[in-house]
């Protein structure tokens, strides 16, 4: 097999492959002796199958075998040789010819392709020592713990029909039929709907308007559907709600008590209140997390400059994009209504789309250095977790999907790996933590790098909001 390299600039190769046709002719006839032994034809005792009539009846297919096996384990022999790492499958080419490749398969010619690919550059591991970052963190104060203790001990409150007027606090079950322009609009009807005045669960600006009415009354809500409203074909619009109340219910004192945990399936309110603050401490927790990992890869992503490879930024533009055109087309708006035009959001998104692989690129030699590997039993709980998201009846057939589908299972372990590869770094870095506020620490710093300075009173650049829409969803 004689190899010659035809292209090497910067990440690009191609290598050229030509294996004679004797060689070809020596695996076809190791195939057909092989075949002669095991193939039973009519009209001939087991083993003395002539080799020459096997070849006329299998000649082709075999040496069509031959040649996938040559493409095979010629591609990874190749690279191992030359001790590079392609960020792609090789793409390989060969003739089209028809007459060519039935000579090929005739052994009557030498067996030529070609392989490009992609190389992954060299990442030299430098020393983190001096990375530097603000880790933000919440103390979550009694207050905010017995606020959340009475959220969940509202679930178990009962009601009971009371007469008069409503007030907060209670229960209406009421009918409504919705308008717009006086036009019926879907999902703007309901039977025997119930709410709680005051717990903003319904379009702003409703429940209020229900404060004072008794059951049997009726009333026409006047209210403004929110701009950001999730149903683009309503956001910002009027409407008006003809309600019926069909009841009103006042709630029972509320006693944060032991009774009252062993209604929730607990033994105390002090267990109540202990589990409380795990599960917001957990919460917060998964902010300061985030916020210092941004800082991390975003440190990384000045010290890391390279070229990333092509075909593998092109892959992960297309993922972006794809989700930027859904994003859009769900919410009703386009790029002029984002302040910007295709071209440019396309230049915008394919920059992130390059830092996302650098970083991918650095985050993995840094794995593979510190020897990080993911547990069997962490890709199962992990894959258990995905398969839940699923309707049972799908959750089988997902599970088998994933179990024979290693580019599927690959997607499931990315993510855990990173994930341990960032706790690994957060060792070896100069991590302050900082007492911050709840609202220190839930402000997107999205909104602190739009902030536009006093001589410059306009709207951050559309590309900016991107920019850091992505490095938040790096940090996610």
């Amino acid at each position: 097999m004689q190899v010659s390299e035809t292209l090497n600039s910067g990440l690009k190769r191609e290598i050229k492959v030509t294996v004679p046709a004797k060689d070809m002719e020596a695996r076809l006839m190791e195939r057909l002796e092989d075949a002669k032994t095991k193939v039973r034809l009519k009209g001939f005792r087991p083993g003395k199958v002539p080799v020459q009539h096997l070849r006329r009846i299998y000649g082709k297919s075999f040496m069509a075998e031959v040649v996938n096996e040559i493409l095979s384990d010629s591609s990874r022999s190749i690279l191992e040789e030359r001790g590079e790492k392609p960020a792609m499958q090789p793409e390989i080419s060969m003739t089209e010819d028809e007459k060519e490749a039935e000579k090929v398969l005739a052994g009557a010619a030498d067996f030529e392709f070609s392989m490009s690919y992609e190389v992954i550059p060299p990442i030299e591991i430098k020393d983190f020592s001096e990375i530097k970052i603000t880790r933000p963190v919440y103390d979550v104060p009694d207050e905010e713990v017995e606020e959340q203790v009475r959220r969940v001990a509202d679930s178990a409150r009962t009601y009971e029909p009371k007469e008069g007027a409503a007030k907060e606090g209670d229960k209406l079950t009421i009918d409504y039929e919705g308008k717009i322009d006086g036009e019926p609009f879907d999902g703007g009807s309901a039977t025997d709907s119930e709410l709680v005045i005051g717990m903003g669960h319904f379009i702003p600006g409703f429940e209020e308007q229900l404060v004072g009415l008794k059951a049997g009354d009726t009333k026409t809500v006047k209210v403004t559907f929110p701009e950001d409203y999730a149903a683009a074909h309503l956001a910002g619009k009027e409407a008006e709600f003809d309600v019926t109340v069909k009841q009103v219910a006042e709630a029972e004192e509320l006693v944060i008590d032991d009774a009252l945990a062993e209604k929730l399936g607990l033994e105390s309110a002090d267990k109540l209140r202990e589990i409380v603050r795990g599960q917001l401490e957990s919460q917060f927790g998964q902010f300061t997390r985030q916020k210092a990992k941004r800082q991390l890869l975003d440190a990384l992503d000045e010290i890391y400059k390279f070229e990333a490879p092509s075909k593998l930024v092109d892959a992960e533009f297309e993922n972006i994009w794809q989700q930027v055109m859904r994003d859009l087309e769900r919410a009703g708006r386009t790029f002029e209504d984002e302040e910007t035009t295709e071209e440019e959001a396309r230049e915008e998104y394919r920059k992130l789309a390059d830092r996302r692989v650098r970083l991918g690129l650095v985050l993995a030699q840094i794995g593979e250095e510190a020897k990080i590997q993911v547990s069997d039993e962490e890709m199962q709980r992990a894959l258990f977790d995905t398969i839940r998201r699923y309707p049972q009846h799908q959750q089988r057939e997902i599970y088998e999907f994933y179990r024979q589908n290693p580019q599927a299972l690959a997607s499931i372990r990315a993510p855990l790996f990173e994930e341990k590869v960032i706790d690994h770094l957060l060792t070896q870095i100069d991590v302050t933590d900082k007492k911050v506020s709840r609202e220190e620490l839930l402000a997107d710093d999205e909104d602190e790098a739009e902030t536009p300075k006093p001589a410059e009173k306009k709207k951050a650049a559309p590309k900016k909001k991107a920019a850091a829409k992505s490095k938040k969803a790096d940090a996610e």
